[in-house]
């Protein structure tokens, strides 16, 4: 199975803001450089997507409600989705904050069919959380992916084994794994245009155009994905970044920036139980080149003021800057669980007490949901907006 949340930001905001269901919303900050993060299925009827910019967001569709994210809610609802998956199954292919691959052929005994547990998988999804999610149910990865993406939103799909060549060679080439922008223009210029079309194109033909892509286009254009689920994805880093509305030179916001940006980094490190032991930094200036450095800490950390306290010294560390920034990032690397390696005891009880007032704030936000708990330098004063 193939399960995703249905536009899953915007899905996370309606449920304290009902009064805007059905009505075209966009989650993103509205102002400067930021893009597009989530669609109402109303504002993508109008041309919105995700990633897009928000200037270009807001154009073609000026009615539409903006809301700022809100990350913290959105990974809290996160783990709750996981856990509806891993108490289908063991099988969980996490691929981000709002879906994954299931693999749920050993609980078909206990459980019943797979379109019966796909539908007791959306209905506690919905009843649980408030939102809506779409399944595709196939007898492989790609296929699976294929008949969720199909039945969006809040729909779900089976595409039985036998018919699963059948199946495909109605769709059109943009269907097909790998097949972007680029590619799809190739493959017009050899007169394809549909998956069937891919099927019946000599591999060798496809490989002379495009290489190990054109290899598995064919594979995939009949079907042939044996790759399993792959549980206990181990995340390498975690990592967050700015870029702001207008480019600066500015210390203090700068400083202000990664202060916010560690506090965000760690809140994540915290509820995926990670401790990370390398502070990275990224800096992107006005002519968009970027620089990147790192420190490694002695020992493994999941406290925002030690990762800040890295970051603001990696900064000091560049030196004079002459041109002003554009993007500042803050990221965690050399990841560890913290049941395997428990977290070593800060020195300084002013850092231990600061880690304990986070732990408090997830504990708090997890119990009431999204909260505004963070550190006072990170609030506005009272004559800004």
């Amino acid at each position: 199975m193939h399960v995703d949340m249905d536009a899953f930001f915007v899905a996370a905001e309606l449920r304290t803001r009902p009064e805007l269901k059905g009505k075209m919303v966009i989650v993103g900050h509205p102002e400067g450089r930021s893009v597009v993060l989530s669609a109402s299925y109303e504002a993508r009827a109008r041309g919105v997507r995700s990633a897009m910019p928000m200037s270009t967001a807001q154009r073609i569709c000026p009615a539409a409600v903006v809301i700022a994210p809100q990350h913290q809610l959105y990974q809290q609802i996160s783990g709750q989705i996981m856990g509806i998956f891993h108490s289908i199954t063991d099988t969980v292919e996490q691929l981000s904050v709002d879906e994954a691959f299931l693999d749920v052929s050993g609980s078909l005994r206990r459980l019943g069919t797979p379109l019966e547990i796909g539908a007791q998988i959306r209905a506690r999804i919905s009843a649980e959380l408030g939102i809506t999610a779409s399944v595709g149910i196939a007898s492989s990865k790609f296929v699976a992916k294929v008949a969720s993406t199909r039945c969006k939103p809040n729909g779900m799909l089976l595409i039985e084994k036998s018919r699963t060549v059948e199946y495909l060679h109605t769709l059109p080439v943009e269907a097909l794994w790998g097949v972007g922008e680029k590619t799809r223009q190739s493959l017009a210029r050899l007169g394809i245009f549909t998956v069937a079309d891919v099927a019946g194109t000599p591999l060798s033909t496809l490989q002379r155009a495009l290489g190990v892509t054109g290899a598995n286009l064919h594979a995939l254009a009949w079907g042939i994905d044996p790759r399993p689920v792959t549980p206990a994805h181990q995340e390498k880093s975690i990592g967050a970044e700015e870029t702001f509305a207008v480019d600066t030179h500015d210390d203090e916001i700068l400083t202000r920036e990664l202060l916010r940006l560690s506090h965000r980094v760690a809140t994540r490190m915290r509820q995926g139980a990670f401790s990370g032991r390398t502070v990275a930094l990224k800096v992107k200036y006005a002519d968009f080149s970027t620089i990147s450095r790192s420190r490694t800490l002695g020992a493994g950390t999941d406290n925002a003021a030690t990762i800040y306290g890295a970051a603001v010294g990696l900064l000091q560390g560049l030196g004079p800057r002459s041109q002003a920034v554009r993007l500042i990032g803050v990221r965690m690397e050399k990841l560890e669980a913290v049941h395997d390696v428990p977290l070593q005891l800060e020195l300084d009880p002013r850092d231990e007490h600061s880690r304990n007032a986070q732990a408090v704030g997830d504990a708090i936000a997890a119990r009431f949901g999204s909260t505004k708990i963070g550190p006072a330098r990170l609030l506005k004063p009272r004559d800004q907006p």
